[in-house]
Order: C-alpha cells, then structure tokens, then sequence
C-alpha cells in the first residue's frame, strides 16, 4: 500500500501540471521556468537537508552493486544506441541516463523508508548519482553543447553547479555530525518541500504542451530505455549483490532501488541544456508507469 501510494501522488502531482498547461495557466515559457526555479533553489536545499540526515554505515558491497548495475546500463545504451540509431553526443547521453540514473532522491527515499524499512540501503545510489554521475554529466554537456570554454570553464561550472555543491554540503554534514542552526535549516526545508512538486509539475506542463506519447519519433530508444532501466538494471544489482554476499532487507534495497524509474533530474537537465529532450520525458513517463508492477515483484520475491 505505502508503495502504490507513493506512485500515485507522483502521478497526481504530475497530472496537475499537465491539467496547468491544457487550461492554459502554463506555457512553455512558464513551464521552463518552473524547471529553473527547482535547478537552482528548491532541488539544491532538498539535497542539503534530506543527505545531511542519512546515516553512511551502508556496507561497501551495497555501494559495488548500484554502481556496477548502473554503469551497466548506461554503457549497454551507449553501445546500442550508436549502433542502431546514431545519435548526436547529447542526446546520446540523455538516453544512457534515462536508463540507469533512477529516481533516487525523492522516491527512492520514501520507498526505502516505507518498504525496505531502512533509508541507508539508497544512499549509496544517491551519492553516486549526484557527486559522480551528474557532475561528469553536466561537464560532458557543457563541452557538448558550447556552454563551457574548455577545461577551465568547464571545472568553474562543475564547482558552481547548485546541485553539485548541495550534494557536497550534505556528505560534509552527515560525515561530521553537524547540525545546521535552525534559522538556516527552516528555510532549507521550506524550499527543499518545493523541489518535487516543481519538477514534477513542470514535467507534466512538458507532457502536454509536447508531442503524444510515441509520437516523437524516438519509440526506439524509449523502448530500450525502459528495458534497460526495469530489466536489466535490477537483474545486475541481484546478481553483484547476491555474488558479494547480500541478502534479506541490504539485498531488498539495492534490487528495489534500481527498478526504480528514470529520474525527473534527467528531463530538467534535456530541457536546460536543449538535447534529447524527447526521449528524456517518455523515457521517465513510461519507466513510472511501468516500475510499480516490477517494484511490486521485487518486493514480494525478496521481500
């Protein structure tokens, strides 16, 4: 139950947004603002708060499995990919992140919490994602597209990305111990609570005011998104953790936690930087609506 409620207000929270842009209080305009808005307010103070909180004395192997399941599949998409399709180096790299960088800091959380049991079993998925992942990302996306100017510029722009230096800020707090003062964290938790209703709802307005589900001209690539992402990606994490050791609730984690969908971070990104902006929102589209039957099997097998 406190899984299918869980994918249900994703799906009301986006829906909101579509219902938004149909009646016209949104535009496309409005719709990339809102994207801006959750990029360099809400989304960094989320990370400082929800990181800072967790506890690190997740097992090492836990760590092994959602990185080798990741790496998996970003790499099995670049391969395919560029064999069947050729894509340019941008939308290239949108598609290899619809199909392993997973929905790890909102639902990832809640669903660690309330089925797993245990909110470390995600952070090793989370830490990867957002201090080695998307950092590398954002810097092959920059040279890809012309917003940097080099290494240089490019280093500049990994040291100043809002979500880049949240993620820091948090591994920093909870290694430590520190606590922020509470006029700091109250105002960091207000604008963390935004984060998710902004990208979501903005990822709905995109929904509506874009082409229908399959009408894009990318059915390919989505398709091997989702079968990358809901098959693959767990099958991998079973195996590595299973061959490293892990079992009951550590081995339910890191298998549930990469059956989860593609992440809305990879649409705000494909709409930021103006590449594979299509496949990036079906991709997440159709992975949401398809993981709650494969978490739902996860967790009834392992659980």
């Amino acid at each position: 139950m406190d899984l299918l409620t869980g994918f249900t207000t994703i799906l009301v929270v986006i829906a909101a947004g579509a219902a938004l842009a149909h009646v016209g209080v949104l535009d496309q305009r409005s719709q990339r603002t809102l994207g801006e808005i959750a990029f360099f307010v809400a989304s960094p103070a989320l990370m400082v708060v929800t990181i800072s909180r967790v506890h690190l004395e997740t097992a090492a192997v836990n760590l092994v499995a959602s990185t080798v399941s990741l790496g998996a599949c970003f790499a099995a998409y670049v391969v395919l990919a560029r064999l069947l399709w050729r894509p340019d180096a941008g939308s290239l790299l949108i598609g290899a992140l619809s199909a392993s960088y997973v929905n790890a800091g909102n639902l990832g959380i809640a669903i660690a919490a309330y089925v797993v049991g245990d909110l470390t079993v995600v952070v090793p998925t989370l830490l990867v994602q957002m201090l080695l992942v998307q950092p590398a990302a954002l810097i092959a996306l920059d040279r890809i597209t012309g917003r940097g100017e080099g290494g240089r510029a490019a280093l500049r722009r990994l040291l100043t990305n809002p979500l880049t230096v949240a993620a820091v800020v948090g591994l920093v707090l909870a290694l430590t111990g520190w606590r922020l003062p509470a006029p700091v964290l109250a105002p960091l938790e207000m604008l963390g609570g935004a984060a998710i209703p902004l990208m979501l709802m903005s990822y709905g307005a995109a929904l509506r005011l874009s082409p229908p589900l399959g009408r894009a001209g990318h059915n390919g690539e989505v398709l091997l998104v989702a079968g990358l992402k809901l098959a693959v990606m767990p099958v991998v994490a079973w195996l590595v953790g299973t061959a490293l050791g892990l079992d009951g609730r550590v081995l339910l984690g890191v298998v549930i936690t990469a059956a989860l969908p593609t992440a809305q971070n990879i649409f705000l990104h494909a709409t930021r930087y103006r590449v594979g902006e299509d496949v990036a929102r079906e991709s997440i589209l159709v992975t949401t609506l398809a993981s709650l039957p494969v978490a739902l099997l996860v967790a009834v097998v392992l659980g």
